[in-house]
């Protein structure tokens, strides 16, 4: 596929039955293409293409019924929002035993999505299974599940999975029916019950745009849902999330499941292998939703357990991610 002059794929336009192109174009061997055409089409060039049929019938078309289009494989072709990245399953793992409630990763997320008070995407909580067990911090954010129940539940398609594994919500969908917050086991999605209080200048660039998920780091919209995006806008950029970045204890680590790496910005290590020897887990497992956000248990811990810092109130002003 080196050629440029086959850098396309090629669709059937007219009546007919759906085929797939089966001529070999040189070294470039077969290419798979499927459409409408017309096998007894009376005009064109004479220039015949054989094709086959969904029933394995070879057949042969003119070369006048042929479109070319560009390929999904060629730079010509925009970045899709909704459609993520190819070939790509991005996945996020916390180390319990390094978070000591600093907040900074909650500060950093709230900072460049223009989030304030309750509504944060990324919440910590203060965790303890008994009385005679140790606490914990456990940072919450949106598991970006491989079965999302959000998504099927969503009337209007505005939360909807990508294929590089990022569950997002577009706002210009969202009509605010709160569906797929009832059916998030999880419990990380907000409402914006009223127009958020941010209390910073705006870009003149974002005035008069709407929140959605190509446009990232945009101002809630009053009526919508909100939750972790795994911050798509540093992604296309091949940068990390921003609560993996502002981490002072490298609590975060972020990858390709693919590829089999994660990095919390210092350290780059071996996903499988990192699971293997942390014994790390998923958020109520038996759910089957298949989550892509993985926790290590907070033992061998690098910090002592404190009281941290407390949560933000509702009030606190968040400054512009260009100060």
């Amino acid at each position: 596929m080196k050629n440029n002059s086959h850098k396309s794929r090629r669709i059937f336009l007219n009546k007919g039955v759906k085929a797939t192109l089966l001529t070999a174009l040189g070294s470039l061997g077969l290419v798979k293409v499927a459409s409408k055409i017309n096998a007894n089409s009376s005009e064109g060039s004479g220039d015949m293409v054989e094709l086959m049929t969904t029933d394995g019938t070879l057949i042969q078309i003119d070369s006048t019924e042929v479109q070319a289009m560009p390929s999904a494989h060629t730079d010509e072709v925009a970045y899709n929002v909704r459609e993520g990245m190819p070939n790509r399953k991005f996945v996020m793992v916390v180390d319990l035993a390094k978070c000591k409630n600093a907040l900074k990763c909650q500060q950093s997320c709230n900072k460049h999505h223009y989030i304030t008070g309750e509504n944060a995407w990324l919440k910590v909580y203060e965790m303890q299974e008994t009385k005679d067990t140790a606490p914990y911090w456990l940072p919450s954010m949106c598991m970006h599940c491989d079965k999302p129940a959000c998504v099927t539940v969503c009337p209007v398609d505005a939360t909807f999975k990508r294929r590089d594994g990022l569950v997002l919500i577009d706002n210009d969908r969202c009509i605010g029916c709160r569906f797929c917050m009832a059916a998030c086991p999880y419990s990380t999605r907000v409402f914006n019950w009223s127009e958020p209080k941010q209390e910073f200048t705006l870009n003149m660039d974002m005035i008069n745009h709407h929140p959605s998920p190509e446009h990232g780091g945009m101002p809630s919209q009053i009526g919508t849902v909100d939750k972790c995006d795994f911050c798509p806008h540093q992604i296309v950029k091949n940068e990390l999330p921003h609560c993996v970045t502002a981490c002072p204890n490298g609590v975060f680590y972020f990858g390709d499941k693919y590829e089999d790496t994660v990095t919390n910005g210092e350290e780059t290590l071996r996903f499988s292998q990192l699971l293997k020897d942390k014994s790390g887990y998923r958020m109520m497992e038996g759910l089957g939703t298949e989550p892509n956000v993985y926790y290590l248990p907070p033992t061998d811990r690098l910090v002592e357990f404190e009281e941290g810092l407390e949560f933000y109130n509702e009030f606190q002003s968040v400054e512009s991610p260009e100060e």
